[in-house]
């Protein structure tokens, strides 16, 4: 028998995200309205669709494995320069690239627990060691207990997702700069702003190119793209030129790099985006304080909301899929307490909130 290696075989079949297509096998279900993925409801830009169209003919072709016009538009975009940027098939990819670059085996990388659970997949799968700490009770990643962990385990690596994921809540400037400043030296940030194109440049961490950080940046989210599998990664000449050596050259989608290159020209689009998803937290907000629930106002596109227990927040999650609406709920506490509903069309809001009230309605929930 041809066996992995042991670190590999002693890892128990995991299963990050149960896509939606699967559970509509599960159900026997033709569609669902799908608010489970934080996926943009409002499609990739119109520039993007034509420029990937007109592209269509030319998929025999590979696309440019140094991503070389999509860095350059992204290094003007950054103020920085494209040796600063590598691009990867999207944020999962570049964490992946950076736990293999920078965590041996048996060494440590410290997260929150029960943020987004593909880092750790990744720390688990090149046979690192994960260690983590508590969200706060309000779901705001807990910075100090962060700090205090980094300070005693020693990690290679410390992931911190700025908007946060689960959670939706974001981390201040100031707060971020100080973070930063007090992890210890020899700690690489991956800082993941999968959700960043929703807040303001300036209430960010700033413009920072040292070998200790890395920032993660996607086209998924407010650009409307995940299907396309494209992200970048923003980091010192050295961290690039690391990346370079393990990279998958080849593994960029062609009609990704077309699409997030028209996509950063049509800024016009992105802030209509960026104005729906404030008025559909909105309207969540609005249908969890006619409900008594509490909620977390969120700097991203989905919103928690507290249903008082995880066996109560899972039991309504399943029965809004058995009436054909998904959504997901954190699995950790406290925020396992929660269900979480990404931003959708009116629609969609509309299909969620009916939903859910008949599901409230009931009288065992």
């Amino acid at each position: 028998m041809i066996r992995p290696t042991r670190a590999v075989e002693a890892i128990p079949a995991t299963t990050p995200f149960i896509g939606p297509e699967q559970l509509m096998r599960e159900t026997d279900r033709r569609e669902l309205v799908r608010l489970g993925a934080n996926e943009s409801a409002f499609g990739p830009s119109p520039r993007a669709v034509e420029a990937m169209s007109g592209e269509l003919a030319r998929l025999s072709w590979y696309g440019d494995p140094e991503s070389l016009d999509l860095r350059d538009a992204l290094a003007q975009k950054h103020r920085c320069r494209p040796q600063q940027i590598v691009v990867g098939s999207g944020i999962d990819d570049l964490m992946g690239l950076a736990v293999r670059a920078f965590v041996a085996p048996g060494e440590a990388a410290l997260s929150a627990r029960g943020t987004y659970p593909t880092f750790n997949y990744h720390v688990v799968g090149y046979g690192a060691r994960p260690i983590s700490v508590a969200y706060l009770d309000d779901g705001t990643p807990d910075c100090e207990s962060l700090i205090g962990a980094a300070r005693r385990d020693a990690p290679r690596v410390v992931y911190l997702a700025n908007p946060d994921n689960p959670s939706g809540r974001f981390i201040s400037r100031a707060d971020m700069e100080r973070f930063y400043a007090e992890l210890p030296h020899d700690a690489l940030l991956l800082l993941d702003e999968a959700y960043a194109d929703f807040v303001d440049e300036a209430e960010l961490l700033p413009p920072v190119f040292e070998d200790r950080l890395i920032r993660l940046r996607t086209f998924s989210k407010a650009y409307g793209m995940a299907g396309a599998r494209i992200g970048y990664a923003l980091a010192t000449e050295r961290t690039v030129a690391t990346f370079q050596k393990i990279r998958l050259h080849y593994g960029i989608n062609r009609n990704a790099q077309v699409g997030a290159l028209a996509s950063l020209h049509d800024e016009e689009f992105r802030r209509y985006v960026v104005a729906e998803t404030v008025c559909a937290r909105e309207d969540y907000y609005r249908v969890a304080r006619e409900l008594g629930r509490r909620y977390i106002e969120s700097r991203t596109n989905f919103v928690c909301i507290d249903f008082g227990g995880a066996e109560r927040a899972t039991r309504i999650m399943d029965e809004l899929l058995a009436r054909g609406v998904w959504i997901r709920k954190p699995g950790a506490p406290p925020l396992d307490a929660y269900v979480r509903v990404s931003v959708g069309t009116e629609p969609m809001r509309q299909a969620f909130e009916s939903a859910l009230r008949a599901v409230l309605a009931e009288a065992f929930i």
